[in-house]
C-alpha cells in the first residue's frame, strides 16, 4: 500500500477516548482518575486489554508504567516510542495525558490493521503519575525510568491522608517486576493537547513545541499560635494564615517583580485546624515556579525566600521551606521538532512553532532519547478542568501526524 496516503481511524479514536471518558467520570462532563485510585486500575486494565487485542508484548514495570511492544523488521535495534499518561487531576479534563495514550494506541491498532512493518522495533507506553496531584512530584514514574529519581522516594511519597505510593500501586495490582530502568530509545514522541490559548488564537491545527519550560515544586509550613478569636486582640497574634496570605500575594507578585518569561502560581492550601473561631496555627501551601530558563526561576525563588522569611519573622509564624522538585527545561530534538513541522504540511495541517508551558514526561525522555512533542487545540485554552475539550477534528488530525512521524522516524537507518 502506499504508506503517504495512511490515516489512523478518527472513529475508533474517538470511540476509545468516551469509552475511557467513562471510567471516573464527573457530573459536569470532566473525569477524576487520580494516581494509584480503583478509577486508575480500572483505566489501566481496559488500557492492557486493547493493547493484547493487537498483540502488542505487554510489560508493566515497578513503577507500574505500562509498556506495549511491536517488534521490527530489525528487531534489536532501539524502538521508537510514544505514548503519555492516563491519570488526571481532581475533576480534571477528558482529554488531558490520555488523547496521547489513546493516540499511541490508535497508531498501532492501524499499523496492525494493515499489516505495515517498520525497521525500528516501536513501543506503546502509559506513564504513572505524570500529574503529581495525588503524590508529588509530578513524572515521578518517567523520572525513575530515566534514572533521575529514586525508585524507594517514588515508593515513599504520600497522599493528603498519608497512603503511600508503593503501597498503593501494590493495592491495584501494578507494582510489576519489570525494573524500572532506562534502556536505548530511538526517539520518543509524546501527542498531547496544548493545555493553552496559542493554537486557537493563531487558528492552528498542530503545535510543534521546540521543548519545555523548567518546572520548581516548593512546599512552605507555617507555624502560629491557635486561640479563641474573640478575646485575643489582633495585636500580638500570630496568625499563619495571615502570614500565607502575605506570601501567596508575593508569589503573585514576582513575575513582574523580576520579569521575563516566569509565571508563579500557588495551587494548595491547607489550614489548621480549619475552625472560623479558631486563630489558625498551621499553614500548609505550594508554590510552582515556571520559566524557559532555569537561572531566573533559581533567582527568582531565592528573592522570594527573603520575602517570605521577613514575613514570617515580622509575624511570628515560624517558617519550613522543602525544595520538593526541580525539571530543568527541556529543549527538544531540532530535527525531530522539524519533523512535526513538516509532517502537518504534508497532511495538509496549518502548524506553529512553540514553547510548551506545561510539564510532560517527555521532560525527562529528553534526557534519555532524541524527542518532539504534538499539540493539538485545547478550546477556550482551558485545561486541569471539567470543561476541557478539543475538537473530534483535531484530535484525528493530531494522530494522523503521530502516525507519520513514527513511521519516518521508526524506517530511519
Amino acid at each position: 500500500m502506499d504508506i503517504a496516503k495512511l490515516r489512523i481511524n478518527g472513529a475508533r479514536l474517538r470511540a476509545s477516548l468516551e469509552e475511557m471518558a467513562k471510567i471516573g467520570a464527573t457530573p459536569a462532563g470532566g473525569v477524576q482518575r487520580l494516581t494509584l485510585t480503583d478509577e486508575d486500575k480500572r483505566g489501566r486494565d481496559q488500557i492492557v486489554k486493547w493493547l493484547k487485542e493487537i498483540d502488542l508484548a505487554v510489560t508493566i514495570d515497578e513503577m507500574g508504567n505500562i509498556f506495549g511492544r511491536r517488534p521490527g523488521t530489525e528487531d534489536s535495534l532501539p524502538p521508537v516510542m510514544s505514548g503519555s499518561h492516563a491519570d488526571s487531576q481532581p475533576k480534571g479534563g477528558r482529554f488531558d495525558g490520555i488523547l496521547g495514550v489513546m493516540g499511541a494506541l490508535e497508531v498501532m491498532r492501524t499499523l496492525h490493521e494493515h499489516k505495515v512493518t517498520t525497521r525500528h522495533p516501536m513501543m506503546f507506553v502509559d506513564w504513572t503519575n505524570e500529574e503529581g496531584s495525588r503524590f508529588a512530584p509530578a513524572m515521578v514514574s518517567s523520572g525513575v525510568w530515566a534514572g533521575k529519581l529514586e525508585r524507594d522516594y517514588a515508593y515513599g511519597r504520600t497522599d493528603i491522608n498519608g497512603k503511600k505510593f508503593g503501597e498503593e500501586l501494590a493495592r491495584i495490582g501494578y507494582k510489576g517486576t519489570v525494573p524500572a530502568k532506562k534502556w536505548p530509545v530511538h526517539a520518543y514522541f509524546e501527542y498531547h493537547i496544548e493545555q493553552g490559548p496559542m493554537l486557537e488564537r493563531q487558528k492552528k491545527t498542530i503545535g510543534a513545541p521546540k521543548g519545555i519550560v523548567c518546572l520548581h515544586w516548593y512546599d512552605v509550613y507555617l507555624t502560629g499560635e491557635a486561640n479563641q478569636v474573640g478575646p485575643t486582640p489582633m495585636e500580638g497574634r500570630h496568625d499563619a494564615l495571615c502570614a500565607a496570605a502575605e506570601m501567596i500575594l508575593a508569589v503573585n507578585r514576582l513575575p513582574e517583580r523580576v520579569g521575563g518569561n516566569l509565571v508563579a502560581t500557588v495551587g494548595e492550601i491547607q489550614n489548621k485546624p480549619n475552625s472560623r473561631n479558631i486563630i489558625p496555627d498551621g499553614v500548609h501551601f505550594t508554590v510552582d515556579l515556571r520559566s524557559w530558563d532555569d537561572e531566573h526561576s533559581i533567582k527568582a525563588w531565592e528573592l522570594l525566600k527573603i520575602e517570605f522569611r521577613e514575613i514570617a519573622t515580622r509575624r511570628g509564624t515560624p517558617i519550613k521551606i522543602d525544595e520538593t522538585w526541580r525539571c530543568p527545561h527541556a529543549p527538544f530534538a531540532e530535527r525531530l521538532v522539524q519533523r512535526v513541522l513538516d509532517t502537518a504540511g504534508e497532511l495538509g495541517y496549518s502548524s506553529l512553532h512553540m514553547v510548551s508551558g506545561a510539564g510532560h514526561d517527555a521532560s525527562y525522555m529528553n534526557q534519555v532519547c532524541p524527542t518532539a512533542m504534538i499539540f493539538v487545540p485545547s478550546i477556550g485554552g482551558r485545561s486541569h478542568v471539567e470543561v476541557e475539550n478539543t475538537a473530534w477534528s483535531d484530535c484525528e488530525a493530531g494522530a494522523n501526524v503521530l502516525l507519520h512521524c513514527l513511521l519516518k522516524t521508526a524506517d530511519e537507518r
